[in-house]
């Protein structure tokens, strides 16, 4: 993504007078005596595509479930278009969604009856044409009567995909959405991201180990490590600042603790 399709793709004033999509403020999660998250504050505009970066442990999903409502954070606060999370919840969990390969749906189930029930749950208006048009965009007709079981996993991440899309949600999150995809799947999946972010200006945070996968979806990346957030800019500011040519070099270093002499 160019610098002016970046700019062009970013929110208008009037999407900035909304709440803020997510607005994170001073977030921790303590398990036991392991502090998941530590403190973190960070707000995404409307509209944006912001890459949620960290090794393993860094805090990355706690963090997710605790904007979707699904952990309560030991103390901080966190709000979702405007809702205070989790206690307004359910004036906001129908606007958003979540996507990740690791979280499989019924196997015996078509996926025409998985997306029939997802469907229902979020009280989709229509349904049987919204799921006529996901598999039409996402290319689902083949397999939409065969049990989940039985596809891929390309064809499980775009069932996902659909099932993440089902309510045409405002906000989208997603957690390593195209782990262990081929290179040609993968793409498909990221440029279809990047038609729906467009086409109906949503907000997407992107938790992923891809680095190219970011530098090509996302406006803004936010670094984590330990809980903490290490560095939070636009790829190619933090880039510049760690001066390196990739994401993946910046993630080394920060996870290696090379920061410091980098940064020099």
């Amino acid at each position: 993504m160019t610098e002016n399709d970046k700019a062009s793709s970013w929110p208008t004033v009037a999407d900035r007078r909304l709440p803020a999509a997510i607005e994170v403020d001073r977030l921790v999660k303590v398990y036991k005596q392991t502090r998941a998250v530590d403190g973190i504050s960070f707000s995404l505009s409307r509209g944006s595509i912001t890459g949620l970066l960290g090794g393993n442990g860094a805090g990355k999903t706690t963090t997710i479930a605790m904007i979707m409502g699904l952990v309560l954070p030991t103390s901080g606060k966190v709000t979702v278009l405007g809702h205070r999370m989790p206690e307004e919840s359910a004036d906001v969990l129908g606007r958003m969604n979540f996507e990740s390969p690791y979280v499989d749906m019924p196997m015996r189930l078509t996926v025409r009856q998985n997306l029939t029930i997802f469907g229902k749950l979020y009280a989709v208006s229509d349904l049987k044409a919204r799921i006529a048009r996901l598999a039409e965009d996402l290319d689902l007709n083949e397999f939409l009567d065969r049990a989940n079981g039985k596809l891929s996993a390309g064809q499980k991440t775009r069932v996902a995909l659909a099932k993440a899309l089902i309510n045409e949600p405002e906000l989208l999150l997603l957690d390593e959405p195209t782990a262990s995809l081929d290179p040609d799947t993968a793409d498909w999946v990221r440029a279809h991201l990047e038609t729906y972010r467009r086409d109906n200006g949503a907000t997407i945070l992107l938790a992923s180990h891809n680095m190219l996968e970011v530098e090509r979806l996302c406006d803004r990346v936010i670094i984590m490590k330990r809980g903490r957030i290490e560095d939070d800019d636009t790829p190619d500011a933090i880039m510049a600042r760690y001066n390196r040519s990739t994401l993946e070099e910046v993630f080394l270093d920060v996870a290696r603790g090379r920061v410091q002499e980098t940064l020099r």
